[in-house]
């Protein structure tokens, strides 16, 4: 497995896996020698839910999102007659985007579906990911002015806020992003130590396994040695016995012998 494989396959899983797989992804690289790609992998942010979504939109609703970069494409080439293509391909995304939230069982409040369209904007304004890795977004987006990107009159085709979604003022708008931050990162932490406590308990499992097949093994070896011994008495009680035969064999060859010769003296004396 390449980084960029394993990237791929990282950001295509489901929110709530994303540090879970991150883990396991890193170790795969490691034990395939790219200590270095494991490290990288490692220090990947996972994405809010917003930005994670638009990923999930390139990896699972690619005709639409090309369409969007097509049109987008069309206006910077200057022809502003694309100005309602873009904009309904903008919002074919959107929608979709609150499809894909729901069936993952994520809120898609309007909160959300405002940042992706912002994100999916900032995307179509440059024509790629940049400097992220397609479908690889870390962070929600904001467009560049359209004028930098070539895109006059782009402006037309993104939303305007209505007064009910002008932006924060800057210090709720920090408060509310250092909440976020927090949440994700105390998220991330807790899902870290629930692996690390599963870990834990699989490693002490097949610890008590390993214990209890080695006391089986052990209760066996005893089970096998006693046997030994008790057959080793046997085999010397029986070469003992044999011994004892042997010599009362001999004796009894001698006695016939004896008594042989002294039938055959008999009989020469006769």
């Amino acid at each position: 497995m390449t980084f960029e494989e394993a990237g791929s396959e990282l950001f295509r899983a489901p929110h709530a896996a994303f540090v879970t797989e991150r883990k396991r992804l890193a170790s795969e690289l490691k034990a395939a020698g790219d200590k270095a790609g494991a490290t990288r992998l490692r220090k990947l942010n996972r994405p809010p839910i917003s930005a994670w979504a638009v990923n999930q939109l390139w990896w699972r609703e690619r005709d639409a999102f090309d369409k969007l970069l097509e049109t987008a494409e069309r206006l910077r080439d200057g022809d502003l007659g694309g100005t309602a293509a873009h904009r309904e391909a903008l919002t074919a995304l959107r929608t979709k985007a609150g499809a894909l939230l729901a069936a993952a069982d994520h809120s898609a409040t309007e909160s959300t579906l405002r940042r992706i369209q912002t994100t999916l904007s900032a995307v179509a304004a440059i024509g790629n990911f940049d400097p992220d890795l397609a479908g690889q977004l870390t962070d929600d987006r904001d467009p560049p002015g359209f004028e930098a990107a070539g895109i006059p009159g782009l402006a037309a085709s993104v939303s305007r806020p209505t007064k009910d979604d002008e932006p924060e003022d800057e210090a709720r708008a920090t408060k509310r992003e250092a909440t976020e931050t927090q949440r994700r990162a105390d998220a991330e932490a807790t899902a870290e130590k629930a692996q690390a406590a599963a870990e834990r308990r699989k490693a002490g499992e097949a610890k008590a396994r390993q214990l209890a097949g080695r006391h089986r093994h052990e209760a066996a070896l005893r089970t096998a040695q006693g046997d030994v011994e008790r057959r080793q008495r046997e085999l010397d009680r029986l070469r003992t016995a044999v011994d004892g035969a042997a010599e009362a064999l001999a004796k009894s060859v001698a006695i016939v012998t004896d008594l042989e010769a002294k039938l055959e003296e008999m009989a020469d004396a006769d």
